[in-house]
């Protein structure tokens, strides 16, 4: 049996991993983009570079005892046209990277909430809110950053250090050989600081989540902030989050502030060392002021780049700690599965049972169901009442697949649950809960949310059955009514018969209603049973409910205590019996309900 408490945590993959996964999933439908800017990077460098070479003959000629007539103008006119062309390529390189790096990280962002989406129940329901928000924003981004501009910027800086080199052998191959001696220190400064910055991003990140969790919660609770005085506490919370997050990324960001002056420190001994040798060299007559002035431009233009690549480094161990962390949200394997050979329903399902189903949450969670047994057909209702926790909710829970049963069956028309395709499955179901969601959309939409190709006619039809189509065309926008977020701006009566309303256009044989009146006052509460009536006629529905006077009519009662059906039978016969049906409805006023039903 399938253990819905154990999640697959796989092992956070490496670099070589994570590149070619970019590569091949984000970047190559944008490769011909891609291959464009690292053109543009290359004219950067090459100009960069042919700007370094001619200074050397500039500055002899224009500078000698006699200067050419024709060097006046040629070479201001070169460096002129070089500075244009080294302009344009920045450019093309800026326009294309930001154009192919905002839609990989739409499409990253897209992917990682379709895996979340899409995955169990009991995941999302142990994950935070805010650790979602902060991977689809905060991570996608510096994903983003490091897989497309510093790429490119990272080849173009690679590039114009090489032409810069080049240049430097061209000019004086013996300096240059002297000042490559610290070239190894600067590498090896810029691994150390690499690793420096990726731990204080990983906290950062992990403090990012937090924060976000403070914020939403603090947000999604204000009525209790709010009645119970606690918005200076909030606050608090929020800003001590807040001082956690920045001081990570505080140090993050000084890091890698650090690294291109510790690399100018190594620059200026490399630049030290050349004025010295130059000037050794000038007094013996083998260097001109204009080939020291070209080497010095070209040692300055490649230490630069060195200090750039250094930069660029601490980018890509922050974009390569958040990739780590996107994708091994989106790799977590689900445990709720189609099996390989699942089948599809085909038709309308006529009954639901359950034989002997036992269920726990996690590996060594306590038993939540102990071989509970139900049926309920085409046209019938049963009811599960019984004390909170009995395992009511869990049962309901298992005939969608949200959770799967550790042991027994789950069963319609035959079939174990298991053996079919989800999406067939849950066209089987409709579901009705006590704690109503609406998107913050139009009324129609979310009537339409189960079949958005529904017409106006079928959504105010199912309006009407459910008793809302009087109370939507009265409003100002009538169906194009903004509900706002979570229904907000509807009563609490009004969002259930929108709910009711949407299952009537989903059409199930199959119905669960999960305390869909509970939360109502008395006038609503009628409104909403009438629909619910209505709604339940020819359909297998099971309800959850407290309020016994709801469930008193239903074809069967199943009393669930402690993970068991403790009693099963109408109403009346329960109430005989003198078990704990009857002392719940001695409690609810309900002791003289056989002789009303009679």
């Amino acid at each position: 049996m399938t253990d819905t408490g154990t999640k697959s945590q796989p092992q956070a993959p490496g670099l070589r991993h994570i590149a070619f996964r970019v590569w091949g999933a984000y970047l190559t439908p944008y490769r011909g983009q891609m291959m464009f800017a690292a053109l543009s990077a290359l004219l950067v460098a090459a100009t960069t570079g042919a700007i370094s070479f001619i200074l050397k003959p500039a500055i002899d000629q224009l500078f000698g005892p006699r200067p050419p007539q024709y060097a006046w103008v040629y070479f201001p006119l070169a460096i002129v046209a070089l500075a244009i062309g080294r302009a344009i390529g920045a450019v093309f390189q800026v326009w294309t990277t930001n154009t192919v790096g905002h839609k990989v990280v739409g499409r990253m962002q897209a992917d990682l909430f379709g895996a979340i989406i899409r995955s169990d129940l009991a995941r999302l329901r142990d994950s935070h809110s805010g650790s979602i928000v902060s991977a689809m924003l905060y991570d996608a981004s510096l994903v983003r950053t490091a897989a497309t501009s510093s790429i490119i910027n990272y080849v173009r800086e690679s590039l114009i250090l090489l032409f810069q080199v080049g240049v430097m052998f061209y000019r004086d191959w013996s300096l240059t050989m002297g000042v490559l001696l610290l070239g190894p220190l600067a590498s090896l400064l810029i691994q150390r600081f690499s690793r420096w910055v990726k731990k204080a991003a990983t906290k950062a990140m992990n403090e990012t989540a937090g924060f976000s969790t403070a914020v939403m919660e603090g947000i999604d609770g204000v009525k209790i902030v709010k009645i119970d005085n606690r918005e200076a506490y909030e606050t608090d919370r929020v800003s001590t989050a807040i001082a956690r997050r920045q001081v990570h990324i505080i140090k993050g960001a000084n890091i890698g502030a650090s690294l291109a002056p510790t690399l100018e420190v190594v620059s200026a001994f490399a630049l030290g060392g050349a004025i010295a040798y130059a000037a050794w060299q000038h007094a013996q007559g083998q260097m001109t002021v204009g080939g020291f002035t070209a080497f010095a431009l070209a040692l300055g233009v490649a230490s630069q780049s060195l200090r750039q690549l250094g930069v660029l480094q601490s980018t890509f161990v922050e974009g390569f700690t958040a990739a780590q962390r996107m994708f091994k949200q989106m790799d977590v394997e689900r445990q709720i599965a189609e099996a390989p050979n699942a089948k599809v329903m085909d038709h309308r399902a006529t009954g639901l049972v359950l034989d002997e189903v036992a269920f726990s949450y996690g590996a060594a969670g306590e038993a939540a169901l102990r071989g509970v047994s139900l049926k309920v057909d085409r046209g019938e209702t049963i009811a599960l009442v019984g004390p909170s926790g009995g395992g009511k909710s869990t049962i309901l829970n298992l005939i969608p697949r949200f959770y799967d049963a550790t042991g027994g069956v789950v069963a319609i028309d035959g079939e174990d649950v298991r053996t079919l395709t989800l999406a067939s499955l849950r066209d089987q179901i409709g579901l009705v809960t006590q704690e109503t969601f609406l998107f913050d959309d139009t009324i129609r939409a979310n009537i339409a949310y189960p079949r958005p190709d529904a017409t106006q006619d079928e959504i105010e039809a199912a309006a009407r059955e459910a008793a809302a189509h009087d109370f939507i065309i009265s409003l100002s926008d009538g169906y194009d009514t903004q509900v706002g977020e979570a229904g907000a701006r509807l009563s609490g009566g009004q969002r259930q018969r929108v709910a009711i309303a949407r299952a009537f256009l989903k059409n199930a044989p199959i119905l669960l209603l999960d305390e869909a009146t509970s939360a109502l006052d008395t006038e609503s509460e009628a409104q909403v049973q009438a629909a619910l009536e209505r709604l339940m006629e020819g359909r297998a529905t099971v309800v959850i409910a407290h309020r016994l006077s709801t469930v008193k009519n239903a074809d069967r009662i199943y009393v669930i205590d402690k993970g068991r059906v403790v009693e099963e039978g109408s109403h009346a016969t329960l109430v005989r019996n003198g078990g704990l049906y009857a002392r719940l409805a001695q409690a609810q006023d309900l002791e003289s309900a056989p002789e009303a039903v009679a």
